[in-house]
């Protein structure tokens, strides 16, 4: 494009209107003059940022109001209009100007605008106000989740003002140019572009050029404004892949004769990718198993509320554990996220918040088929995105005949408004492997928790080669698994459930390799890259939170649970020594654990030479401590590794969670209950009596069966599962039988009978 061009003034003008709201926390109602009286806070804000993960057991969920004055920004031409641009409000928005009301939206995690022109003063101060609110609403999605939902403003807000001929700012919060770039034999590309003009006659005309990295234009074409669809061949292109994020710049001019009036761009790559059940993903011609994690949008004491910063900070995170692929759960995160993994190298899933249980109000499904289109619309552009997913663990509400034809009008949407990727879907562990639900998308994951919430870490394997056996025909991947590791609990026997730094590790230990044996699974989440809020839980010693991060949620630490990935992982040299938090220890002798992708390891013990190992990726010593401090040196070529560790009596108690004992008791004392039952013997249903195969919400409705089954949950699951209490709405469509078999071999024989026996002495309500 000539340089005139590309240095030109254009009309289209965006303005931050991110400092100075006033906020209330009240459902004041609609104010009709700035209030003095509210509060100030800059967005991007959320209420949520403490209480959404404190640990008290709830948060602010309310309908909360917004205000700010700005001046109607000025077009040079007549006719110009304004919009109103908000690229997240969480969950429910209506926005007003000078009391006039212009758009309610639904949704908490997508781009909304509105043309407030005609509501504007020419001269003066416009009122602008929003009521937010994060209430329940039956029709929004998400209904019922394990996270926060978080309210306020969190993406910030901005005007936007364009010429009365402008790209289409109003199609599902798009920026109105579409990318596609596919890749040819000859090693060229071709760019198939097409942008959408409001308000043009025969005298405007899109202009398009596409420069590379360095600027330098490469290709261009010029298009009339009322059919602007064209394909432009490129030449010599250098492929977008996780190694080398290779970005062209697209941009389209809208020119009416000498004048530019308007302009959008977008970055892309260039890339081609497919899956296969053998071969699993495969980027560019050749296999790529992805192996990467999942990511919440919240930080600790900010919510969700996120500058774009400290997005690609948790990108850069990510990048550093040498992760290829990011699930970014469980809905449409920032566009400042999305930019950061088509810069750095990521194959991204990205998702609606369909989850955990499905509404069968029409409503309902109308809203996820408003958000999947949001979805797809705003972000076709980014080419770190290859996958949409269409729903994650939604049988945890049981099935229906409605739920399957509402998946495969998803999946249909998906591929209707974008047939160049793929889509997917989030199976919870229980679905059985003849479900219905399989077959409906491209390719297919589960989330498995063997190891944490039932069986055993040893389970994973097994269960992923037999599938694959009885289903050749699925692309297979593991979407979630992980369990919680909190740094301040150690010990040298690490076992499931006791929250454990070095357990969390030992499980990683396990599942990398488990996935590095498996290149045909076609991709690999842990559940999570970071700590989250969850003000509905309370596990560990450390509510509000899930603890399954492998870095804490201020970002402060990363647990020795990421170093086994970034031993796998990451191409650059490394070494990690283990249980530096596990700071004081007693015995005879400990065990020194070593991560690193080197293939040798020599460790030092106060200076002296302790053993020379050879191993791949973990490398575990024993050595005795001496009295008192004693220095610890691992090394690897020229990585090093070091701590201090104190050689004591007794082990801190802090090191132990209360609960552990607590629980253990809890179990052997809960036999007691069962008298003189034959626990051996088949378990019985009576007509009339409650038992284990009923809903969760079937019990509910007798305090003495639930008083029974909530005891019996805690004991298995660690959860308080109570009707308004915990996670109530996700468990409620579950049954005891199920919840108690996700503890697995955690429990001793006969428990789930003893449940059974005690439940059908009671008669159903």
């Amino acid at each position: 494009m000539p340089d005139k061009l590309k240095g030109g003034l254009y009309m289209r003008t965006i303005t931050n209107l991110n400092k100075s709201w006033r906020f209330i926390k009240k459902n004041v109602g609609l104010p009709d003059k700035l209030p003095t009286d509210w509060g100030e806070v800059d967005l991007p804000h959320t209420w949520n940022a403490v209480d959404g993960h404190d640990g008290n057991g709830s948060y602010d969920r309310g309908c909360y109001w917004y205000a700010q004055t700005f001046q109607t920004p000025k077009q040079p031409l007549a006719g110009g209009r304004v919009f109103v641009d908000i690229p997240a409000a969480g969950q429910q928005a209506t926005v007003y100007v000078n009391g006039k009301e212009i758009c309610y939206h639904e949704g908490g995690y997508s781009t909304f605008r509105a043309d407030i022109t005609d509501a504007c003063v020419d001269n003066g101060e416009n009122l602008l106000v929003i009521a937010c609110s994060n209430e329940n609403k039956s029709s929004v999605y998400p209904q019922s989740a394990d996270f926060t939902f978080y309210g306020g403003l969190y993406r910030g807000l901005n005007l936007i003002s364009v010429p009365e001929t402008h790209f289409e700012l109003m199609y599902w919060g798009s920026n109105g140019l579409k990318v596609t770039a596919t890749p040819t034999q000859c090693g060229g590309a071709e760019f198939a572009l097409e942008s959408w003009v409001v308000n043009a006659d025969e005298n405007f005309t899109v202009l398009y050029s596409i420069c590379d990295a360095d600027g330098k234009e490469v290709g261009y074409s010029v298009r009339p404004a009322d059919n602007t669809a064209v394909k432009i061949f490129v030449p010599d292109v250098t492929l977008w892949d996780c190694d080398n994020p290779y970005l062209y710049t697209v941009t389209a001019v809208l020119q009416r004769r000498n004048e530019a009036y308007d302009t959008v761009s977008a970055r892309v790559g260039v890339r081609s990718f497919s899956c296969d059940p053998d071969k699993g993903f495969i980027l560019n011609g050749v296999p790529t198993p992805l192996r990467g994690v999942s990511r919440h949008q919240d930080q600790l004491y900010k919510g969700n509320a996120l500058t774009r910063e400290e997005h690609f900070q948790d990108a850069k995170i990510i990048k550093e554990l040498g992760a290829n692929t990011i699930r970014l759960a469980h809905y449409q995160h920032s566009q400042d996220f999305y930019d950061a993994c088509d810069e750095l190298g990521f194959i991204v899933w990205a998702e609606i918040p369909f989850i955990s249980v499905m509404n069968p109000d029409p409503a309902a499904h109308q809203n996820c088929i408003t958000q999947m289109k949001e979805l797809i619309l705003q972000n076709y552009n980014h080419t770190s995105i290859c996958f949409w997913g269409v729903s994650n663990e939604i049988l945890i509400g049981g099935i229906s005949e409605q739920l399957v034809e509402n998946h495969k009008e998803l999946n249909a949407l998906c591929k209707e408004l974008d047939p160049t990727r793929l889509t997917t879907i989030a199976h919870v562990s229980m679905t059985p492997v003849d479900s219905p639900v399989h077959n409906i998308t491209d390719v297919e994951s589960y989330n498995h928790y063997f190891g944490w919430y039932g069986g055993k870490m040893e389970d994973n394997g097994p269960w992923l080669d037999n599938f694959h056996e009885a289903h050749p025909e699925i692309c297979l991947g593991l979407s979630e698994y992980g369990c919680e590791g909190i740094i301040t609990y150690h010990g040298p026997n690490p076992a499931c459930k006791d929250y454990s730094e070095e357990y969390q590790a030992l499980y990683h230990e396990h599942m990398a390799k488990v996935l590095d044996e498996r290149p045909w699974i076609w991709s690999s989440h842990v559940w999570n890259m970071f700590d989250f809020g969850c003000a509905a839980r309370n596990e560990g010693g450390v509510a509000g939170r899930n603890n399954k991060g492998l870095v804490t949620m201020d970002r402060c630490t990363k647990k020795d649970s990421y170093y086994i990935y970034k031993a796998y992982w990451n191409k650059e040299p490394m070494i990690h020594l283990c249980g530096k938090r596990y700071a004081q220890r007693a015995g005879e002798t400990t065990e020194i654990r070593v991560y690193s992708n080197q293939p040798t390891v020599s460790l030092f013990v106060n200076g002296e030479l302790a053993q020379v190992m050879t191993a791949q990726k973990v490398f575990v010593f024993t050595v005795a401590l001496k009295e008192g401090f004693n220095s610890i040196l691992a090394q690897a070529g020229s990585c090093k590794d070091s701590m201090t560790l104190e050689k004591v009596e007794k082990e801190p108690d802090i090191y132990v969670l209360p609960e552990v004992n607590e629980r253990a008791e809890g179990v052997a004392n809960w036999f007691k209950l069962a008298g003189d039952l034959d626990l051996k013997a088949p378990m019985e249903f009576p007509e009339g009596k409650y038992n284990v195969k009923y809903k969760m919400e079937e019990i509910a409705k007798c305090p003495e069966a639930m008083e029974i089954v909530a005891k019996a949950v805690k004991l298995a699951t660690n959860f308080d599962v109570r009707p308004g209490v915990g996670m109530w709405d996700m468990m409620k469509s579950m049954a005891p039988e199920g919840m108690v078999n996700m503890a697995g071999n955690m429990l001793p024989e006969g428990f789930l009978e003893s449940l059974n026996a005690q439940l059908i002495k009671i008669d159903k309500v």
